[in-house]
């Protein structure tokens, strides 16, 4: 009986969408699954042949067609690799790309284009978080009360760039992500951690992707009962 009543409901709505076609039939308000459903089947298919008529063939496709889901991401796939590289101009630009191109020199030039490129994905992912700081800069130089979200900005050494190879790698990744590419990599993340460490927000978080030696998180959904 109810695959009956989950039958009228569609029709109802075809009714609707025809627009001028009346429905004589009663759907019962029962909550008992038992009761019975007063209606002429035959007037009910001729009801359903009228409102199909009355519904344009765009109008009906479109009802029938399910939703494409959007993608996340703007712009088309990136592989990441050298190719990829060798296609980006010399980087260069402000302070906020200078922070990101500094924190992907320290924090990831081992861990080769895609890993720098999920750091990067990572920090501009907090740049959007009302949970961080609203610039890069911030980001980057942020403490959490115990000491820093990047190590190598309090570590006590010097920030000196030795490997210039290495910092033209980290500044041209650094400037196509700020200048747009897709965050295609970690899914909406904004922590991560190597495997060497067991942080104990870890078992709290969403693990999202895991990439070289960083594993890469995406904090909890936050609701009004947590």
């Amino acid at each position: 009986m109810s695959v009956l009543k989950c039958w009228s409901g569609g029709m109802i709505m075809l009714l609707a969408l025809a627009g001028g076609v009346r429905a004589e039939m009663t759907v019962s308000q029962s909550n008992d699954p038992a009761a019975a459903v007063g209606m002429d089947l035959t007037a009910l298919l001729s009801q359903e042949k009228a409102a199909l008529g009355a519904v344009s063939g765009a109008r009906l496709e479109a009802i029938v067609t399910p939703p494409v889901a959007k993608s996340k991401t703007k712009g088309g796939q990136i592989a990441y690799d050298a190719g990829w590289l060798a296609k980006q101009p010399a980087a260069k630009g402000g302070a906020e790309f200078e922070c990101l191109a500094t924190a992907l020199y320290f924090e990831a030039r081992g861990e080769g284009i895609k890993g720098q490129a999920a750091v990067a994905e990572v920090i501009l992912n907090r740049v959007e978080s009302p949970d961080f700081p609203r610039t890069i800069c911030g980001v980057v130089n942020q403490s959490n009360g115990r000491g820093c979200q990047f190590s190598y900005t309090c570590d006590g050494y010097a920030d000196r760039i030795r490997e210039q190879g290495a910092w033209s790698v980290a500044g041209k990744i650094a400037r196509a992500m700020i200048d747009g590419a897709p965050r295609q990599l970690t899914d909406g993340a904004t922590y991560f951690h190597t495997p060497s460490v067991r942080p104990s927000w870890a078992r709290r978080f969403q693990l999202t992707a895991k990439i070289g030696r960083h594993i890469f998180y995406r904090a909890p959904i936050r609701t009004a009962m947590n």
